[in-house]
């Protein structure tokens, strides 16, 4: 009798198995009226590729109200959009933000109505999860509020940089909102500390700015006339013995432009580890310093359907304001 050769299981490096969902038909409702139809399965379908989204529009799989159509057609309260079954990858399991870290945030919500949150974010956090990190603030208000159907970031700040991000809790919120950054409604109000003494005569740095990477990937930016238009305001707050507090108003809105700005004048960022050099990140350290100092301090904006703009502040943390404790303890022994 000949033996039959076992049969090998999977190995666990081999691909997920595959999940196949039946046809959907979902009513739009008043808070996605006018949204494009891409953008709208890109939030029916978040773990289904870009790609695939696309084609299966071309193809026609997709129907509004029983007829073909295009990614850029715009949605209307009570329409039914039909949404192909798709096959995708079985998702692996999602790794949930701790309660400690979502106490952390809550705790963190300095406004708040049906419509908005905004979030004196800490610094060392991600906006968003990717590259790496398995969540970062969206994912774990998200978590936080299983009951809120929408939540979405209005605009973003830099993983180290602390301070006000507005995040939208209606899509008719969000698009109001970025509208009116894009028109310069909104204004934007930092506080940095910044190597060396500010010169009285530099009030603005307007200098356009080229995002590039690295050779490893990094991401970085630099004043290159191929670049896009920037402005920042720069205002003097408190002068210390080699370090100056400045307020910081971007009148622009471009990756690391506050940085990079401030850098350019000669002034780097105290702590900022992509353009401070060594001897200036070694004596911040020996200083007591422990973070990039910039922290998005005040916002102004209209809320929806309001004429009368409002004006939120975000209080320094801990780390921050100890670096400022430390530079006036030392002015104050040298006046003496």
């Amino acid at each position: 009798m000949t033996s039959r050769p076992a049969r090998r299981s999977p190995s666990p490096s081999s691909s997920r198995p595959s999940v196949r969902q039946g046809v959907r038909l979902v009513s739009v409702d008043a808070d996605n009226d006018g949204q494009r139809l891409d953008n709208f399965l890109m939030a029916q379908l978040r773990d289904v590729p870009r790609s695939i989204i696309y084609r299966i529009v071309r193809k026609g799989e997709v129907r509004i109200n029983k007829g073909r159509a295009r990614p850029d057609t715009r949605l209307r309260a009570g329409d039914q959009v039909r949404i192909p079954p798709v096959v995708r990858k079985e998702q692996k399991p999602e790794v949930r933000p701790g309660s400690r870290v979502q106490s952390v945030m809550e705790d963190a919500v300095v406004f708040e109505n049906d419509e908005l949150l905004v979030v004196n974010k800490p610094s060392g956090i991600a906006v968003h999860g990717g590259s790496g990190l398995s969540f970062g603030l969206i994912e774990v208000l998200r978590a936080a509020r299983p009951a809120t159907r929408f939540l979405e970031l209005v605009h973003r700040l830099d993983r180290d940089t602390s301070g006000l991000v507005m995040i939208a809790k209606k899509r008719s919120a969000l698009r109001f909102l970025q509208d009116e950054l894009r028109q310069k409604r909104i204004t934007k109000v930092y506080h940095t500390l910044v190597v060396g003494g500010w010169p009285a005569g530099v009030a603005q740095v307007d200098e356009p700015l080229l995002r590039y990477d690295m050779p490893n990937g990094e991401r970085r930016v630099r004043v290159d006339a191929a670049g896009k238009a920037s402005l920042t305001r720069f205002r003097v707050l408190q002068a210390y013995q080699g370090y100056t507090l400045m307020e910081a108003s971007p009148v622009t809105g471009r990756t690391h432009q506050i940085r990079v700005h401030a850098a350019f004048a000669g002034h780097p960022i105290a702590g900022d580890d992509k353009y401070l050099d060594d001897a200036g990140q070694k004596a911040f350290r020996a200083l007591g310093g422990q973070r990039l100092m910039l922290h998005a301090r005040a916002l102004t904006f209209r809320l929806p359907g309001s004429e009368t703009p409002m004006t939120l502040e975000a209080p320094y943390d801990e780390a921050y304001q100890r670096v400022l404790r430390l530079l006036e303890a030392r002015q104050l022994e040298q006046s003496e």
